[in-house]
Formats: C-alpha cells, sequence, structure tokens
C-alpha cells in the first residue's frame, strides 16, 4: 500500500470533528476491504474481517456503510481515484487532467509529430504513460486487485464502475496518441482491453516482476500500430526501409 494509508483515530475524546471522524473511518475501511479481498477475495471476506484489520467498530462500520457491498463500491471509487492520481502525475498532466502534450495531439493527426519513437513524439508518450501506468498498478496492489479480479464477484454495478474506469483510460490513451476517429479509439480500446488481460494473471499471483514484464513487448506492438497508422494519422514510414 501507499504512505498515504488512513491513520488510526486517537483513543478517547477526540478534538476532531464528527466528519474528519467520518473521513478518517471511511479511508481505513476501505483500505482494510482492499487488503483482505487481496488476501481472501470478495466472497470469503467478510464484515468482521473489515473491522479486525481496520480497527474500526461495527457500529461505526454502518454508520459509514450500509453493506459489505456498499464498503467494496467505495474502496473501488478509491482504486479508481488513486491509479488516476498516480497516472496523471507520472505522465505530467495539465491543470485540466489531460495529458500535457504540448500540441503534438495535433501533428499526430497530421502524420507530423516526428514518426514513432521522435524525441516528445506520441510513441514516446505512451511508452512513459503505459510505464507509468504499469507502476500505479504495482504501487496501489490491493486495490488493483480489487478492480481487475474481485469486481467480477461483486456484481453488476461494480462491473459497470470497472467498464468507466477502463474507457476513463482509454480517453487518457486517445489523448497521448491523438486519436481523433472512430478507428482509431478503437485501437485504443483493444489496447486497454489487451492490457487488463495480460496485467491480470500477474496481479492474481501478486508478481510485480511479471507485471511490469509486461510493458516491452506490448510497447512494441503499439509501435508497430502507429507506424501502420491504425490511431487514425497518416502511416509513418518505417525508418530501415
Amino acid at each position: 500500500m501507499s504512505d498515504s494509508s488512513p491513520r488510526r483515530l486517537p483513543r478517547g475524546r477526540s478534538a476532531l470533528s464528527p466528519e474528519e471522524v467520518e473521513r478518517i473511518q471511511r479511508s481505513r475501511l476501505c483500505a482494510a476491504m482492499a487488503e483482505v479481498m487481496a488476501e481472501k477475495g470478495y466472497v470469503a471476506t467478510s464484515v468482521a474481517d473489515v473491522l479486525q484489520r481496520s480497527g474500526v467498530s461495527r457500529q461505526s462500520f454502518y454508520q459509514v456503510f450500509d453493506s459489505k457491498l456498499d464498503c467494496f463500491m467505495a474502496a473501488f471509487d478509491v482504486a479508481r481515484d488513486l491509479l488516476v492520481q498516480h497516472l496523471l502525475e507520472m505522465i505530467g498532466a495539465g491543470e485540466d487532467g489531460r495529458p500535457a502534450t504540448d500540441g503534438a495531439a495535433d501533428g499526430a493527426a497530421d502524420g507530423a509529430a516526428g514518426g514513432a519513437g521522435a524525441a516528445g513524439g506520441p510513441m514516446d508518450r505512451f511508452e512513459q504513460g503505459f510505464t507509468a501506468y504499469l507502476e500505479a498498478l504495482a504501487i496501489e496492489l490491493p486495490y488493483t486487485r480489487l478492480f481487475l479480479i474481485e469486481v467480477y464477484a461483486a456484481g453488476p454495478e461494480a462491473i459497470r464502475r470497472r467498464a468507466d474506469l477502463q474507457n476513463m483510460i482509454t480517453d487518457v490513451l486517445a489523448d497521448l496518441l491523438g486519436a481523433r476517429d472512430e478507428a482509431g479509439r478503437f485501437t485504443c480500446r483493444m489496447i486497454v482491453a489487451a492490457t487488463s488481460t495480460l496485467v491480470t494473471n500477474a496481479v492474481a499471483d501478486n508478481d510485480l516482476e511479471a507485471l511490469r514484464a509486461v510493458g516491452p513487448p506490448l510497447v512494441r506492438n503499439v509501435r508497430t500500430l502507429w507506424e501502420a497508422g491504425a490511431f487514425g494519422q497518416r502511416p509513418v514510414p518505417d525508418a530501415s526501409s
């Protein structure tokens, strides 16, 4: 887990406001939900397990959440926010939360971004962003397992939120590569779906080395797609030809 794990409340009377107490308890419960599920899975995780791990009382749990599923959905939202935060920090997002492309998306669409692998070009930004994505998954591994694996056991609403998260990642990828038409965005969706499949086994095994090893071969294949014009830009000539 990251260093931002929620702190325990002090024993006895606290000077914290009720809202701050609830915020801390919610954070502890979400973190505990992710950690216990990483060990036991969603189905085998009970409210009692979450309470034991978090140090929060049952009464306090039900003041914050209606059920185990409610706690799971809150933990999923935390997982999403952590992933987005890590990803945008690592790729240097602008103030609007979108990748800082310095106008290169326009160049990509016109085939004038300097080609695959150009310094500061779309493929360089993709490689940086994809490496950042894998690193974000590794940093928050319990939460990663939550939205990649345990989400399917939590039901339709959880699966819908996972689809929303994948759509958000697709948008980030499309911005990085300047994909403007439907064919380009479909290519981005394929990459996001393939990535999810490729990293899931590594996450299930808690294998950070295998997780990070997904990067180089996937980047090579995306470069091939870029050179073929699969993102809506004109095909980039192979420099070796």
